[in-house]
């Protein structure tokens, strides 16, 4: 059960260290000198902490998850940049946007999806 409860921290945790390196591995080697190529680091950072912060026992878990899905949608909008940029090809850059864009859809969609089944729980805890 502990496990079912943590799936969205643990996500959450590990969608930001994946954005982390996302972005500085491929501001390594596409050897960038903007810092927009630091962009999905600077979403997965807060993803990370609001995951780790998020499991920590004396946490308002909820508040985290709302931070944490707040950076997820963020990202997803910064990758609608893609659609614009998408008939110059891929490249290092339209890459890392539609990365974005498709991971921060996704995640944002789990943790929709995921806040509306908590309150269905709670409302159904709370008539019992």
């Amino acid at each position: 059960m502990e496990d079912k409860s943590n799936f969205m921290p643990n996500l959450t945790t590990g969608y930001g260290i994946v954005l982390t390196l996302w972005g500085l591995i491929v501001t390594a080697i596409s050897e960038a000198q903007s810092i927009s190529s630091f962009a999905p680091a600077l979403f997965g950072l807060p993803l990370l902490i609001s995951g780790e912060m998020a499991k920590a026992p004396e946490a308002n878990r909820k508040l985290w998850m709302h931070v944490a899905v707040t950076f997820g949608l963020l990202a997803a909008l910064g990758g609608t940049r893609f659609f614009m940029v998408m008939s110059d090809g891929l490249n290092y850059a339209s890459t890392s946007m539609l990365m974005l864009f498709v991971t921060g859809s996704i995640y944002t969609f789990l943790c929709v999806r995921s806040f509306i089944d908590a309150r269905k729980s709670g409302a159904m805890e709370a008539t019992e």
